[in-house]
């Protein structure tokens, strides 16, 4: 197997150019008017075929080893991203109540109504006080499944079921797995 995967390839649009005009001095506001103008001209059009023409660097090669116990192939790749996303994440998935032990529940405070949206005083929006928490225990239950998936040998039955719990709320929230 061979994987390299690039970054992604930046946009630079319209306001990113009028951005420029605010940092000599020209108001925000007019720096918007600016930016809807240019989108209705010629220039729009060129950064969005600029834009088109990029590509992201992406190589991949399957060999047939690769698929003999695909399962594990794959865990030694999405062991490592996981724990990484742990570690860098700057936002949390909204996680069902039915995922997480009862003391992570949004129910289990008894101010707080099931999925009941809060204000913290910076205006950001979190449905309780354990939102993060929440993620970071499915996190850590995925991680912990891919862990013990790696380590074949040390399969105990008795953990089979929350392994497959692990696995189930990677497939269930796998289009949150973004940073």
């Amino acid at each position: 197997m061979y994987i390299k995967i690039g970054p992604y390839k930046d946009f630079y649009g319209i306001y990113d150019f009028t951005d420029m005009f605010h940092k000599i001095g020209v108001s925000e506001d007019r720096c918007d008017r600016i930016g809807n103008w240019l989108t209705k001209t010629w220039i729009h059009d060129v950064c969005e075929w600029v834009d088109n023409k990029k590509t992201r660097n992406i190589k991949v090669r399957i060999d047939k080893y690769d698929t003999w116990s695909m399962d594990v192939t794959l865990s030694y790749i999405i062991l490592p991203m996981l724990k990484q996303l742990k570690e860098t994440k700057h936002s949390a998935a909204d996680v069902d109540d039915k995922d997480v032990p009862k003391k992570l529940r949004s129910i289990s405070s008894p101010k707080k109504k099931k999925n009941e949206i809060d204000h913290d005083p910076a205006g950001l929006i979190a449905k309780n006080d354990n939102w993060f928490a929440r993620w970071d225990w499915v996190l850590d239950e995925m991680i912990w499944a891919f862990s013990l998936h790696l380590e074949e040998d040390s399969w105990p039955l008795k953990h089979d079921k929350r392994m497959q719990n692990g696995f189930r709320l990677f497939g269930k929230y796998y289009q949150n797995l973004w940073d």
